[in-house]
């Protein structure tokens, strides 16, 4: 699929909020096209380099559009992380004292439903970071064949220093998310023996497809996607990605009647 393409599905299936946030792919390829066919630099210096201007100008904006996004939700997220486990704290001391097991599986069963949605939104932003990256290094790919220009390095130096492509703390949240998961919110009585594959097609089987779980999926599946080993690989493509949650995605695709892109 090209990346067009995936990428306009990608931004159908987020948040309507997020929708605007993405990479404008469509109009930095218009242009490239305007570029490309301008009376050469020798010809006319000002129509070409207004062309180019412009399409620097455009680029530098996205950047700072994805940075400002990012950092908000980044910050959104840390906050939200305290306060999932201030409450999971408050509920585990308020069962050791009355023993009252009824109350505490209730309560816990609604934060783990919060969290695995919290988890769900950190892995979009993640998937953010990676297609909006994959995006530009693409488009500036895309210049440099079309107008014989050399924007491409010096812009791709210049992303891998961002607050946007920087997810080491989202991925740390993503990580802790995932433990708590699997460490405290699931019922005190589960069979010990129970492993991870089973306790992800449990919570698929049993509770109702959530828009931000088939979201979360078809976000995990296009990171996994955009990394694949392919003709177009080279040193600006991110890594292959080997998917931690791969039983769950299995189990989510058997149990929805929505299929997944």
């Amino acid at each position: 699929m090209k990346f067009g393409k995936r990428l306009k599905q990608q931004i159908e299936e987020t948040f309507p909020t997020w929708r605007d946030q993405f990479l404008c792919y469509k109009e930095l390829k218009k242009l490239i096209k305007l570029i490309s066919s301008a009376p050469p630099m020798a010809a006319e210096p000002t129509k070409y380099g207004k062309a180019k201007a412009e399409f620097v100008y455009m680029l530098n904006n996205e950047i700072n559009k994805f940075n400002v996004f990012f950092m908000e939700q980044e910050e959104d997220f840390i906050i939200c992380h305290k306060e999932l486990q201030q409450r999971i704290k408050t509920v585990m001391d308020k069962w050791s004292s009355n023993g009252s097991r009824t109350e505490y599986t209730d309560e816990m069963a609604e934060i783990r439903n919060d969290i695995v949605d919290f988890h769900g939104e950190m892995v979009l932003l993640e998937n953010y970071s990676n297609i909006n990256f994959t995006g530009l290094a693409k488009i500036l790919k895309k210049y440099d064949k079309r107008t014989g220009g050399l924007l491409r390095l010096p812009f791709i130096q210049k992303v891998l220093k961002q607050p946007f492509f920087t997810i080491d703390l989202v991925s740390k949240l993503v990580k802790e998310c995932g433990n708590i998961i699997d460490e405290v919110l699931f019922p005190i009585e589960e069979d010990k023996e129970e492993t991870k594959e089973q306790k992800g097609a449990i919570m698929v089987a049993t509770e109702p497809v959530k828009g931000i779980f088939r979201n979360t999926v078809v976000a995990l599946l296009t990171m996994e996607e955009i990394r694949r080993v392919s003709s177009t690989k080279d040193h600006f493509s991110l890594p292959p990605l080997n998917l931690p949650h791969s039983h769950l995605i299995h189990s989510f695709q058997l149990n929805s009647p929505i299929p997944i892109l």
